[in-house]
């Protein structure tokens, strides 16, 4: 950070690349193929939630069963991100990209064709495995393909069609589930694997470092296997056990202790999982980090935005979508100029700026009302687009820049986790800020609104729903009662998650200090610099 001449300013001196022959290693045509197996990874994320309720009803499955359908993936995918980082660097990013491609892609389809909830579950898991095979080596391509002054733009495009698919998985989905089936939404990913398959087998180019590790550190794999499914498993868990259960602090307390061991092995073994030296990097610890919190912020506030949607305003999962488009537009919009920016002036200023509009974003989003138009929503939802943009972008870079090329794959991996830990903090710590509010204002406006007493179990079950925005009533409730305890609902829902948006409002805030610590990646220019295209 204290040097004023890095490898990455010196980039653009390099001779440049002569003219192409063939469409082999193409930086531009490397980027589409990559873009179109990152779509359907991303476009899953969200998808399924929309397909679950049809899952539940055409299989028959429990609540749990239903909630094993995302947690197997999500659970597979956290583990696996940073050891499958290491077996791109490892093999090389093109093979590792290709086999991811084909897997998930087949995991799709053969869930479409499963008619039980295991095999659904066993399915997912094998889905979120080849995932996380699939994204850091997205980024390890882009790394080795593209040159310096170029790969942040690159990078922009990447983190643009991420933040259009997830954010259109609600729309597509919807549509997919209301006129065709629960199964055409795993179907659908087969012709996009099969295009993607293709365009990689004739574009993508295999690049490896001249270091590159030549063995696997197996215990380091465990370690970190373990460390990482105890903390995703405890904050999935951590709403329904609760978080001073003994659990719940039982996991947390086994993910520090192997965290500590996973470290303390790292510092003994001759090729480790990932050098600890890394993290002498300040800019790449401080991306880390913020990536951690810009998740946290953004996936876990953006969860109650679906709710208030659907169960507040009546709308439904397609208009819920469609209502999101304005946050979606500008993702698109501003991801690629936000790396054109991050190129010329580096990416302090803009993390900077991007996480000061997140945090706008949030703090404004917390003053919605329960009959707040459609115009107000857009003003901050457009906000908050324009915040997260460039954050996607600038961390993505500033950990895969600050990192060697030959462990592009694991700070890919890298910067993928941190984005998933950070969504599953957000998710369970904003639940949990949502469920307390709830508790505290719900008997109170119970009674304010002169609705009739209830037992004090009673009222607990009706918090939960009344945490997602659903109100409480039964077939026999009269219209007009009906109508009051909505009321209720609505109000006591609207103040938790303003609430919670204020709280993940001060998350962005701190992130805002972290942004000044993160610079341009010293090594961003030993990627394309010359030798590869």
């Amino acid at each position: 950070m204290t040097s004023q001449t890095t490898v990455a300013d010196a980039a653009p001196d390099l001779p440049e690349p002569g003219p192409r022959k063939g469409l082999r290693g193409h930086p531009w045509l490397t980027l589409l193929s990559v873009a179109i197996g990152v779509m359907m990874v991303a476009l899953d994320g969200t998808i399924v939630a929309i397909a679950n309720p049809a899952i539940q009803q055409d299989l028959g499955a429990s609540l749990a069963d239903v909630q094993w359908i995302t947690n197997g993936y999500l659970l597979a995918l956290a583990v696996s991100l940073i050891t499958a980082g290491k077996l791109g660097d490892r093999f090389g990013h093109r093979q590792t990209f290709l086999i991811g491609i084909a897997g998930f892609a087949l995991a799709s389809g053969a869930i479409g064709l499963s008619a039980s909830v295991p095999l659904v579950v066993g399915f997912r898991v094998l889905q979120g495995l080849f995932g996380a095979l699939l994204m850091p080596a997205a980024l390890g391509l882009l790394r080795a393909t593209f040159p310096a002054e170029k790969l942040n733009m690159a990078i922009g495009i990447w983190g643009m069609v991420i933040g259009a698919s997830t954010a259109g998985g609600p729309i597509v989905g919807g549509l997919l589930v209301e006129h065709v089936s629960w199964q055409s939404v795993f179907f659908i990913n087969v012709p996009v694997g099969i295009a993607a398959l293709l365009m990689g087998l004739v574009i993508l180019r295999d690049h490896r470092a001249e270091n590159a590790p030549r063995s696997f550190d197996i215990p380091g794999i465990l370690l970190l296997s373990a460390a990482m499914f105890f903390l995703i498993w405890a904050l999935i868990k951590a709403p329904a056990w609760g978080w001073g259960d003994g659990l719940t602090l039982g996991f947390l307390t086994a993910a520090v202790l192997t965290f500590a061991a996973f470290a303390f092995w790292e510092t003994k073994v001759r090729e480790p999982l990932i050098p600890l030296g890394m993290f002498r990097s300040v800019p790449l610890s401080a991306g880390t980090v913020l990536m951690v919190l810009m998740a946290f912020a953004f996936m876990g506030g953006i969860f109650f935005v679906t709710f208030y949607l659907q169960n507040v305003h009546g709308m439904s999962p397609v208009d819920s979508g469609l209502h999101l488009l304005p946050l979606t537009g500008m993702m698109i919009v501003s991801s690629p100029i936000a790396g054109a920016l991050i190129t010329k002036v580096g990416p302090r200023v803009p993390l900077v700026g991007g996480m000061v509009f997140t945090a706008a974003a949030m703090f404004g989003m917390s003053t919605l009302e329960t009959d707040s138009g459609s115009g107000v929503m857009s003003l901050w939802f457009v906000l908050l687009g324009l915040g997260l943009a460039p954050v996607m972008v600038g961390a993505t870079e500033v950990i895969v820049g600050n990192a060697p090329l030959e462990l592009s794959g694991v700070a890919g991996g890298l910067q993928q986790a941190a984005m998933q830990v950070g969504g599953s903090l957000g998710t369970a710590v904003l639940g949990a800020t949502m469920a307390a509010r709830v508790d505290d204002q719900l008997p109170g406006n119970w009674a304010e609104a002169q609705l009739p007493p209830v037992t004090p179990e009673q009222m607990s079950k009706m918090s939960e729903a009344v945490e997602v925005g659903m109100p409480p009533l039964t077939k026999e409730t009269p219209p007009q009662v009906a109508e009051i305890i909505t009321g209720v609902t609505h109000e006591t829902f609207v103040s938790g998650m303003g609430f919670s948006f204020t709280v993940a409002g001060g998350v962005a805030v701190l992130a805002v200090v972290v942004a000044l610590f993160t610079n341009r990646g010293v090594n961003a220019g030993a990627g394309a610099g010359g030798a590869h295209i």
